[in-house]
């Protein structure tokens, strides 16, 4: 069923499709486990549970296999067929395996190796089109009506809706202690929907609290606007949640069992990944993690004690490459980093100075380059306790005469300037700083290049692989002000997402004349 082909559904009617599921012909009911190191942290009791350990390593395996073992015989002997990045396809391509189906699955070009040859090894066959989500349902949608197979949605599908919505009835049954909040990873919605669906059915008290990304926050900005909201872009770290539009069905039964939304940034995911680790031993994926960063960020507005507040890891598809962005971004995320911007006064003993004023905190990282015989410009990492921690050494860097910028936010110091060597270019003039994002795949950062052309001359260029579906650049430009509104005009005829980083206090401090 497609979003919009049947009335709308109501928590009420939800609860009985959703014991009647049938998930658990392919799919297991997961562990709730006790995060003993997070639950000491944070003063409470917290629960994981478990979707990671699925088959899938998935949640998604639950509402697509409900959805298929609903068909009827001659919806099933056409096929399915759906677009999808990784999870719901692997889901899929399971559950069409396990009931003799034949599946079809749309997916990105830019969709990693790892998870293309994940679903074909589940039988499934391939077909890549774009460079987006969008572009693969548009390509979806277009074989639907050529080949006449059954469309499997990822989300707004009653079903598929029920099928995840087991999950809820599986907490409450093993919360036998009692329950306060359950934190919800969100995409396209239909986690939340069936999971919330059964707590304020059965446990009206207990609070559902969804976790977005920054990056994509279509359900809060579409909670908080009472109608969906359709997103410009969407930033694919967190890919599983990587949605632009909220479901009708989703939307709908969010606006009735959401109870708070929350939204958090990548550090802050990475970090919650480095959490799960620490409890666990195992990694989740970044939407994985979603549950954990968004409870960590809630804990610190609420007074938790004695609460039991439980995290949804929704899934552990995680490319191995990613670890090393990861790990970077997850002791800012946790707050155990603190990257600083620093200016010393240029003169022997200077360093042993500066030194003394940290005392016998780790140092990360130090990265200096002489210019100039009265200053020096210091890009520095220095371990911290918490973001407290971090304000009181500001504040006695500051006391002792240093000029200091915390650093700790600004994504163009993380993911840049602090791989950058050589400093300060003395013959660059009327240069212009921008930042871009384009698709991750072979050839891409060539292709990238060559978009540029040559008209204006390139004065600065990073690019550094993040294991990430989508490569992040760095790059000046020498453009006389007089060429500055055919230069922006050109910007835009690219098709990349850009942003001008020019004030950026990272960019001004270390790699300006």
């Amino acid at each position: 069923m497609v979003a919009g082909s049947v009335p709308d559904v109501n928590p009420g009617d939800l609860l009985r499709s959703i014991l009647t599921s049938r998930v658990y012909e392919v799919a297991n009911e997961t562990p709730l486990e006790t995060a003993h190191k997070l639950s000491a942290r944070l003063g409470c009791t917290i629960s994981f549970k478990r979707e990671d350990l699925q088959p899938v390593f998935s949640f998604k395996i639950r509402g697509a296999h409900n959805k298929i073992a609903h068909l009827s015989p001659a919806e099933l002997a056409r096929g399915v067929i759906t677009a999808s990045a990784g999870n719901h396809a692997q889901g899929v391509a399971y559950s069409a395996r396990h009931l003799g189906a034949r599946a079809l699955i749309v997916m990105p070009e830019t969709t990693p190796s790892i998870k293309v040859e994940a679903v074909q090894a589940l039988g499934a066959e391939v077909t890549l089109s774009g460079d987006s989500y969008s572009d693969a349902q548009a390509r979806c949608d277009t074989l639907v009506t050529e080949t006449g197979m059954t469309f499997v949605h990822p989300f707004d599908d009653p079903l598929v809706i029920a099928g995840q919505g087991t999950i809820g009835d599986e907490i409450v049954r093993r919360a036998t202690d009692g329950l306060d909040a359950v934190f919800v990873p969100v995409g396209g919605g239909g986690l939340i929907a069936g999971i919330g669906a059964y707590l304020k059915t059965v446990t009206p008290n207990v609070k559902v609290i969804g976790v977005g990304s920054v990056e994509a926050d279509a359900m809060s900005r579409s909670l908080t606007a009472r109608h969906r909201v359709e997103l410009a872009e969407v930033g694919i770290f967190a890919d599983g949640v990587a949605v632009r539009r909220v479901g009708e069905h989703t939307f709908s039964l969010a606006q009735k069992v959401v109870d708070e939304m929350v939204t958090v940034t990548n550090a802050e995911v990475s970090g919650a990944i480095k959490d799960v680790f620490d409890d666990t031993r195992s990694i989740v994926e970044p939407a994985g993690a979603l549950s954990v960063a968004g409870m960590k960020r809630w804990a610190e507005d609420h007074d938790v004690t004695g609460m039991h507040l439980v995290a949804v890891l929704s899934g552990a598809n995680m490319n191995f490459d990613r670890l090393r962005f990861v790990a970077e971004q997850a002791q800012v995320g946790e707050e155990r980093e603190t990257l600083l911007a620093v200016t010393i006064p240029e003169r022997k003993g200077a360093f042993s100075d500066f030194c003394d004023v940290l005392g016998k905190r780790v140092i990360t990282e130090f990265n200096y380059r002489l210019h100039g015989r009265t200053s020096a410009q210091i890009f520095v990492g220095v371990t911290t306790t918490s973001r407290h921690d971090a304000q009181g050494l500001i504040a006695r860097l500051g006391d002792s005469g240093y000029d200091t910028i915390d650093l700790s936010d600004n994504d163009v110091a993380k993911l840049h300037v602090r791989h950058m060597v050589g400093g300060r270019a003395a013959g660059v003039t009327d240069e212009v700083l921008h930042r871009f994002e384009f698709p991750e795949r072979a050839g891409a950062l060539m292709q990238f290049l060559s978009v540029l052309g040559g008209r204006w001359n390139i004065s600065l260029f990073h690019y550094r692989n993040h294991g990430a579906d989508v490569g992040r650049v760095l790059a000046g430009f020498e453009v006389p002000p007089a060429e500055r509104g055919q230069f922006h005009t050109f910007l835009k005829t690219l098709g990349y997402p850009f942003a001008d980083e020019g004030h950026n206090p990272a960019y001004r401090q270390f790699l300006t004349g």
